[in-house]
């Protein structure tokens, strides 16, 4: 493993190349043990900074932390950590100055063995231990000051990360009296200033000098980054900042921000506390979750837990009793738990394992347990229920494309707007399991009205024992007839992507009226939900689905009542390619030929890619990667032919992919929109490449003209509210 840079020219610089002979490693203590082992005995060694460059600005920090050196009348002198000390003359040089509560810290048995024989007689006050800097057995509040010099820098190993850099700067804060200092001596690289911003950036203040090197050996300039621990004065002014903009309540913080004290110290109970915070991250869980941490408003001795954690499932959480801050204390309180960690599944955990998830939580939690010195428990897991009542899996099926498949009907527990129904709804769904149990498509399941008088004459059949085995019980019990409700969209961003339609409303209605067919392409069939709603909703579509794998069109058209026809067709094969194709011919195309195929120059066409992706690892779940390539992009726009929109269903956890298919989609398209679903990672994005069928000037009218067409209820008004232009 190599050293960082800057310390390896610094290293050459101090003691030649051969030391970067026996420090291959930074980390490594046989290396270190080997270097001083070869330096011999009785020698000093300094990586940078010279005590003559060093002496007026830490003796000017240390003569302000509240005492001063031995004797000097000014009180008590601090107490001083030197972490990983080496055999620089740092801490003889200050114990001589009179500050005398020097303790120093290596790994390193060779050097301390050494240091020990030098100092014992002539500083018999300076302590030396053989310890690990990131692993101290010092207790909590040790020190008034801690000296790096040079420490943190060793350990920030470009190939091994920041994971010894924080472990190290954990130990050093938990050491660190209240109201203590961390001073850092460093190159100031551009890794170890951003672990040191992110570390200290809750309740310290921080400072940075440049720290002269006319006595230094060395070329490199050396800079000293001082924390001061001002909890109080600190969070003041940070939540005097949040407060500026926001309750800070619904501020949404990170796990690491918690812990770093963006809301106090997480040991202590603070009656009504209330943050929301996102739980876990890439490589270090296997999913992220939204979370909020609540401490119960009343301190009370009927506590059943000091804490808990409290599972909330998709399909419940709209509900009042998890969604609003008032049921939230609601749960806190039936739960009896004096802190309440409640944690909202949504579509990434979808079908995923409740172990797995539990145990995915599990050590990210225990960051968050309050102290309780009196009990060891473990924490508890609670849940309001997985919201699925009654499932029956009707097939399992693998795909060589697509994978293993599952269909089943759900019943799922009623939430509070269901209370008043007299009759529980049953869903059908497609889960596909090779994105951790993507719910791919959800239909609703109603009584089939033509089977009553179809039943009376079965009964009078010879065949009729065999169709009553057909029959299916309902959500009672009883024997009935059950088809898929074309009429109703199961997925919120399937009815975002028809609000979305208000943007090309007026060319809609002008098809529409002239008799014309509108040109929709869908690339995935999924269950054929969204075809089947399209086809029923707008009549004057020409529906062209296409589906890479035939088995998915096979469980569609047997599970989910998909059918073709004149108005809706199926095309097995590459979504990728169909769309080059056309695109090509449309190329090669003369305005005439364009014409003669009813391609007019005020036609519009409309195009959908709602597919997920098989690969989750860049971080774009859906579409697949292919589909936001620059040149698919280019070839949807030639496939529009400059009248028409592009729809295309995003969903990342990643806002750097997020940002790039966006960016990619502002170079190919003059305009853009993105309709954002906020109880989703769902983004449904609207692009087209010119004005000529856009209608941006009155979003209302154009609102009541696509309202005016459908023949389904949408909740249009309240999705385009959402819409965002975004070029």
């Amino acid at each position: 493993m190599a050293t960082t840079p800057a310390a390896a020219a610094a290293a050459a610089a101090a003691g030649g190349a051969a030391i970067l002979d026996t420090l291959g490693d930074f980390t490594s203590r046989e290396n270190w043990d080997k270097f001083f082992a070869l330096r011999g005995t009785g020698d000093s060694f300094e990586w940078y900074a010279e005590w003559e460059d060093l002496r007026a600005p830490l003796l000017s920090l240390l003569h302000g932390c509240g005492g001063g050196a031995e004797g000097g009348g000014g009180g008590k002198a601090p107490e001083i950590l030197v972490p990983g000390c080496g055999s620089s003359v740092l801490s003889e040089r200050l114990y001589d100055a009179g500050f005398r509560r020097v303790t120093n810290v290596d790994f390193s048995r060779v050097l301390v063995a050494d240091m020990l024989r030098r100092h014992a007689r002539a500083r018999p006050e300076m302590r030396w231990r053989v310890m690990d800097m990131t692993d101290m057995q010092f207790t909590d509040g040790s020190f008034d000051v801690i000296l790096d010099k040079g420490g943190l820098d060793a350990l920030m190993e470009p190939e091994a990360g920041t994971k010894l850099g924080m472990k190290y700067l954990n130990e050093a804060k938990r050491v660190l009296k209240s109201g203590g200092k961390f001073a850092c001596l460093t190159l100031a690289e551009s890794h170890v200033l951003a672990l040191l911003l992110s570390e200290f950036r809750f309740g310290w203040d921080m400072s940075i000098q440049a720290i002269g090197n006319e006595s230094s050996k060395s070329a490199f300039q050396t800079f000293m980054v001082v924390m001061a621990n001002d909890v109080i004065h600190s969070l003041e002014k940070e939540n005097t900042i949040r407060e500026s903009y926001s309750s800070g309540v619904d501020v949404t913080l990170s796990l690491r921000d918690l812990q770093l004290g963006a809301v106090g110290d997480l040991k202590v109970i603070i009656p009504g506390r209330r943050r929301m915070f996102i739980l876990g991250d890439q490589g270090n869980s296997l999913y992220c979750y939204k979370a909020v941490l609540l401490d119960a408003r009343k301190r009370t001795e009927t506590f059943v837990y000091h804490c808990g954690v409290f599972i909330v499932p998709k399909v419940r959480a709209h509900e009042w009793l998890f969604a609003s801050e008032e049921g939230q204390w609601h749960v806190v309180e039936s739960a009896k738990a004096a802190r309440l960690i409640m944690v909202f599944l949504d579509s990434r955990h979808a079908n995923a394992d409740m172990d797995v998830i539990k145990n995915d939580l599990s050590p990210l939690v225990k960051d968050l347990e309050p102290g309780n010195p009196e009990e060891e428990a473990r924490i508890p897991f609670m849940m309001a229920g997985d919201g699925v009542k009654q499932r029956e899996i009707l097939q399992e099926v693998t795909s060589e494309i697509t994978g293993p498949m599952v269909v089943e009907d759900v019943v799922y527990e009623n939430s509070d707007e269901d209370q008043s129904s007299m009759t529980e709804k049953m869903f059908r769904r497609l889960i596909f399991k090779r994105n951790s149990g993507l719910v791919q498509s959800e239909a609703l399941l109603v009584k089939d009205s033509t089977s009553d008088k179809a039943d009376e004459n079965n009964k009078k059949s010879p065949s009729a024992s065999k169709k009553r085995r057909n029959q299916k019980k309902g959500p009672s019990g009883s024997k009935t007839v059950l088809r898929i409700d074309h009429s109703y969209l199961g997925s919120s961003y399937h009815s975002s992507i028809i609000s979305g339609l208000s943007l090309i409303a007026s060319a809609l209605d002008s098809a529409a009226v002239a008799g014309t067919k509108v040109s929709t392409t869908v690339i995935g069939l999924g269950a054929g939900t969204l075809p089947m709603f399209l086809r029923g909703c707008l009549p004057f579509l020409d529906i062209k689905v296409v589906e890479l794998d035939p088995l998915v069109e096979e469980v569609a058209k047997k599970y989910f009542g998909f059918s073709t026809d004149e108005q809706l067709q199926v095309h097995l094969g590459d979504g990728i390619k169909f769309i080059d194709d056309i695109a090509v011919a449309n190329s090669g195309a003369t305005t005439q030929q364009l014409m003669s195929t009813g391609n007019e120059n005020n036609a519009v066409k409309i195009l959908i890619v709602d597919v997920d992706s098989s690969d989750v690892s860049s971080g774009l779940s859906c579409p697949h990667a292919n589909f936001v390539e620059d040149s698919f992009l280019l070839a949807v726009k030639k496939f529009l032919d400059e009248g028409g929109l592009f729809i295309i269903n995003l969903v990342s956890r990643s806002s750097a992919v997020r940002e790039m298919v966006v960016s990619r989609l502002k170079a190919a398209f003059e305009h853009l929109y993105s309709l954002h679903l906020e109880e989703d990672l769902n983004e449904v994005l609207f692009a087209t490449p010119s004005e000529r069928c856009l209608d941006n000037n009155n979003m209302d009218e154009a609102v009541a003209k696509l309202k005016a067409m459908l023949k389904f209820p949408v909740n249009v008004e309240s999705d385009m509210k959402k819409l965002q232009k975004l070029q």
